[in-house]
């Protein structure tokens, strides 16, 4: 039985004080299921709580956040199926244990010896942002082939005319991470050219790819890239506005766009990575239509106080919102490469923007773009590869492999479609 210090004790008591309640529930509304988180202050709690509902796969209907001035808050939010329908009970059983499992990440851990330290065995990840063009992504793969790195997972987004990608990778004879000194340089340099220049450029860091929400990195990646300032104007059905509400002193954010997987956490992801608090707020549907309003301060208590922060604010929230809508919205959640001479052969593993099955309707349309003397389209459903045990719901279950032969200068970010991810 393992032994603790009193003082970790008191830390273990401390943390189970103050950890979120949580309470899923069928029976109070006849057409959603109700989640409700209940936790102290601390920065962060909220967007863990949405994240978690997201890789879970239900859709946010409504809801709304409440809090005593910021020492107690309550989220409730209505959450439905992809069809509409309640969370089946089953299904929300482990909705709960999910939430559950997220919002306690800070109880105290079991020991562990200095030997089995984060680290061993994970894949690293390469960060990657620069100027998008068509072409780059089998480029950036081709380098990675002929350096012997094998991709286990990628996700790449593009928007405002620049690209960031996330690439897990491991040797390819051995399936070690890849943390030789001189080989992580050698990498990050070939592929800097490749990219031709970023304020990041490219990165190799060790990583446990279960615990990156790659969402929300790449909306940070794109951010500190200055991407969001570089476009100034705002999509027609998307408005975003920040007002002043003086006597209270909050700083009201209100959001009004077309509804999709997936946007009540990117606004909040945004709101959480600028370091502001949602002290209150509400969320509503109604058909494609979405309606989302939020009371915030900064960190430090105070609310926004010049034109430029929120200019900036407006800007960074209306690029979350542009990156990830889309016409023909598929992710990269695997990829495969293979090169004889100067001939390629791209296996891409795709799914839908939320992560479940893509659209048939999507796929015909890549087909006809692409061409079918140079594509072959195998829809499975099937567990994502490289999923991990508490992976099992990120995927959604399924994706199309596109095989795609001879195309060393046209891949998935030429047709749009990485874009359109955005």
């Amino acid at each position: 039985m393992e032994r603790y210090h009193p003082s970790e004790v008191y830390e273990l008591f401390v943390r189970h004080m103050n950890t979120p309640r949580v309470v899923v529930d069928n029976g109070v509304c006849a057409t959603a299921t109700l989640v409700q988180v209940h936790s102290a202050r601390k920065h962060g709690v909220l967007l863990e709580a949405v994240a978690a509902l997201s890789d879970h796969g239900v859709c946010v209907r409504k809801g709304y956040i409440s809090s005593d001035d910021g020492r107690w808050f309550m989220d409730v939010f209505h959450v439905t199926d992809a069809a509409g329908r309640k969370v089946a009970d089953a299904d929300a059983d482990a909705l709960l244990a999910r939430l559950e499992s997220s919002l306690s990440a800070d109880a105290l851990p079991p020991r562990t010896p200095p030997s089995a330290a984060v680290g061993a065995g994970m894949p690293t990840l390469l960060e990657l942002v620069g100027a998008d063009r068509p072409g780059l992504l089998s480029e950036v793969f081709a380098v990675l082939r002929d350096l012997r790195c094998d991709v286990a997972d990628a996700r790449a987004w593009t928007h405002g005319g620049r690209v960031a990608a996330l690439v897990f990778v491991r040797d390819e004879e051995t399936g070690a991470p890849i943390d030789d000194a001189a080989r992580v340089r050698r990498v990050e340099s070939r592929l800097r050219h490749v990219l031709r220049g970023g304020a990041l450029g490219a990165r190799m860091v060790r990583a446990d790819a279960a615990a990156v929400n790659m969402d929300r990195r790449l909306h940070q990646l794109l951010n500190d890239d200055g991407e969001a300032e570089s476009r100034a104007d705002q999509a027609e059905e998307t408005a975003v506005a920040v007002q002043d509400w003086g006597e209270r002193g909050y700083s009201v954010v209100t959001v009004s766009c077309r509804d999709r997987p997936k946007l009540l956490f990117d606004v909040v992801c945004t709101l959480t990575d600028l370091d502001y608090v949602v002290y209150h707020g509400t969320f509503d549907t109604d058909g494609d239509h979405a309606q989302q309003e939020f009371y915030i301060r900064r960190l430090d208590g105070r609310p926004i106080s010049s034109a430029a922060e929120r200019r900036r604010v407006i800007q960074c929230l209306q690029a979350a919102i542009e990156r990830r809508a889309s016409e023909n919205s598929l992710s990269v959640t695997h990829a495969e490469i293979t090169t004889r001479g100067d001939m390629a052969m791209n296996v891409f593993h795709v799914t839908d923007a939320a992560g479940r099955p893509a659209d048939p309707k999507t796929i015909d349309e890549v087909i006809q773009r692409i061409g079918t003397e140079s594509l072959r389209v195998d829809e499975e459903r099937w567990p994502r590869l490289c999923s991990t045990e508490g992976d099992a719901g990120r995927g959604g279950g399924g994706a199309g492999i596109f095989s795609l032969g001879s195309l060393v200068k046209k891949n998935l970010a030429s047709l749009g479609l990485i874009r359109s991810y955005s």
